[in-house]
């Protein structure tokens, strides 16, 4: 759904407890937290057409965004 909220809180609620620990502890997962929510924020400013960007580069966006979702999803399982 356009203009939907990616947080990883959300995405992975099972994993709300380890995500709030490693923000505080793991400085490199924090680092890669951050900018995943920087670009889902950019990615629905764009879909709601706060900003205007080209399709191809909203693809990348999500591209990102995906790739950075798996990296954190990995650090999460490997947290448990």
């Amino acid at each position: 759904m356009l203009g939907e909220k990616h947080h990883l809180a959300l995405e992975f609620p099972e994993y709300r407890y380890q995500i709030h620990v490693l923000k505080t502890t793991d400085p490199g997962f924090a680092k890669l937290h951050q900018e995943y929510n920087d670009l889902d924020d950019e990615i629905r400013r764009t879909e709601q057409e706060i900003e205007v960007h080209s399709d191809e580069f909203l693809e990348g966006l999500k591209l990102r965004r995906l790739q950075l979702k798996d990296e954190l999803y990995e650090r999460l399982k490997a947290s448990e």
